[in-house]
């Protein structure tokens, strides 16, 4: 899954990846997702 972004500089849009955060809820707040993304590292370092 990915998501568009657009480039102010150019207004033309590119695909951002998001699949890295599909195991979030929906309207979870900054928290939570700084947590998962934490524990993601953490579990890739291992």
């Amino acid at each position: 899954m990915s998501e568009h972004a657009t480039d102010p500089d150019t207004e033309e849009e590119e695909d951002v990846p998001t699949d890295h955060l599909d195991d979030l809820d929906d309207g979870c707040g900054c928290a939570e997702v700084w947590e998962h993304t934490s524990e993601r590292r953490e579990a890739a370092d291992d």
